[in-house]
């Protein structure tokens, strides 16, 4: 049986095909570029805008498509199968930063950021991590403190998506007291801001087209009006309200990362001989890929309720950090047992089930740790 996507439109078949073949020709290729630079380039962004995937759930009158969420989770599957090394700048900024704006910024801010955004013109990130804060969002010690009409905002923040490339930064900042009452989120933009400075890109074991930044704010500044949500102590619940759409985004990566990595490996094993027989007429080969493939078909099949769910708008946090949770650990699972089909081959460079085994660790730990997830889950019980 021929498994479709319920979440499926034939526009949105239309809409793919033309996608796929704009990955293939416009963006693979300059991959490899990409890695050793440790950046995707900003004409990349450009020509992702021209396509019309940038923020294709936005409005028309704000640039986007119009669209469902459908049309993201299409956009991610496809950049994760043809070209993921451009895959993590996109959903934040298109995924994440512009649905922050969409949902709690200003109509004149809405105009002036998410048209750029759709272009591919701007960038956005969001600033979450600091050196001694992960998942514990609620002890951010960065702060933003009014002086007349400006906020001053001074602290440090690491692990940042996008933080070289990033226009406009939604910041985690706190304008109170302790504890999450104290939080708020500020858009700052980067442009003629002298108190912002960008850290080294910082050195990963995997994404290495993904460019990942400390950043420093040293008096950086935002107009008072750039509080998302027109008030002061509404950041912590912002940022709750929007994680399970973060995190249903990384689990459609995931599974579409298991679904090519499952691919790749049937296509070598098929390929590749031993003892005078294709690898795959191994038992042990045909059993492996037979368990990942019914483990990623379960997968596909969860996150697709979950699509629904996000689409119809009653995704709770405990679904969302159930996909993202048991899909990363999964993709990683299935990646590590995908190189070990490969031999020694899947230790290579060039060979993107060694790109992938590396690339997939981040996933259990990014958008809330998979530890943390389960801590969510639990509380439900």
């Amino acid at each position: 049986m021929q498994y479709r996507s319920p979440w499926m439109t034939e526009e949105l078949d239309t809409f793919r095909d033309q996608f796929r073949k704009f990955l293939e020709k416009d963006l693979a290729p300059h991959a490899e570029k990409w890695r050793k630079q440790k950046m995707v380039d900003r004409s990349a962004w450009l020509k992702l805008g021209e396509m019309g995937a940038l923020v294709p759930s936005v409005p028309e009158a704000y640039g986007g498509l119009g669209a469902s969420f459908a049309y993201d989770a299409a956009i991610y599957e496809d950049m994760e199968s043809i070209v993921p090394d451009a895959l993590s700048g996109v959903t934040v900024s298109s995924g994440i930063v512009a649905h922050y704006i969409l949902n709690y910024g200003s109509e004149e801010q809405k105009q002036r950021w998410l048209p750029a955004m759709a272009r591919g013109e701007l960038i956005g990130g969001i600033a979450m991590t600091e050196p001694g804060t992960g998942s514990d969002l609620q002890s951010v010690r960065t702060t933003a403190k009014l002086e007349g009409d400006t906020y001053v905002i001074n602290g440090q923040k690491t692990f940042i998506t996008n933080g070289q490339n990033a226009d406009l930064i939604i910041v985690v900042a706190r304008t109170g007291g302790p504890g999450a009452k104290g939080l708020s989120l500020i858009a700052m933009e980067t442009k003629d801001n002298p108190g912002f400075k960008r850290g080294r890109n910082l050195d990963k074991i995997g994404l290495h087209a993904s460019d990942t930044s400390e950043l420093f704010f040293d008096n950086a500044t935002a107009p008072k009006e750039n509080v998302l949500g027109g008030e002061e102590g509404k950041g912590f619940a912002q940022l709750m309200q929007q994680l399970p759409q973060e995190r249903l985004i990384i689990a459609v990566g995931a599974v579409a990362a298991m679904e090519r990595a499952v691919k790749l490996t049937t296509d070598y094993t098929r390929e590749r001989k031993a003892f005078g027989q294709p690898i795959l007429d191994f038992q042990n080969t045909a059993f492996t890929l037979a368990e990942r493939k019914t483990e990623a078909f379960i997968a596909r099949v969860f996150v697709d309720f979950c699509i629904e769910r996000l689409i119809a708008g009653d995704l709770d946090a405990v679904t969302a950090s159930m996909a993202k949770w048991w899909t990363t650990q999964k993709q990683v699972e299935t990646v590590d047992e995908c190189l070990q089909l490969h031999g020694g081959y899947g230790y290579m460079q060039e060979y993107p089930i060694g790109r992938m085994f590396v690339d997939a660790r981040i996933q259990k730990i990014y958008g809330g740790t998979n530890e943390v997830m389960k801590l969510l889950i639990a509380r439900s019980l």
